[in-house]
């Protein structure tokens, strides 16, 4: 009996050990590996460098869309520039101009 009782003994502390392990494991695999752990972590910081390029790509296009507006504002237009649209909008081009077709493939 006395043998019995020993083995149980040793055999419910290895079993308590062997769950702890797997609950330190378990909770150590989802900090690398999960949702919020250390390799979204990564990929989060890099999409933010994307995102944050961007942004500076986006605004430097619209700084420079908002340049070209404001020579078409009434205020002062900039003859050229009022030139450039009237005559890309309505597909004129002046007999002076040297136009350069492109063939489409």
């Amino acid at each position: 009996m006395v043998s019995r009782a020993r083995l149980k003994s040793i055999l419910t502390g290895l079993a308590l050990y062997a769950m702890a392990a797997a609950i330190v494991g378990y909770f150590g695999v989802n900090a690398y590996t999960g949702k919020y752990g250390l390799n979204a972590r990564q990929e989060l910081d890099q999409e933010i460098i994307a995102l944050t390029s961007e942004l500076a790509q986006l605004k430097r296009e619209r700084a420079r869309s908002e340049q070209r507006v404001s020579l078409l504002r009434s205020e002062k237009i900039d003859p050229d520039m009022l030139d450039e649209r009237a005559r890309f909008q309505l597909d004129y081009v002046h007999p002076r101009d040297l136009v350069r077709m492109i063939p489409a493939n």
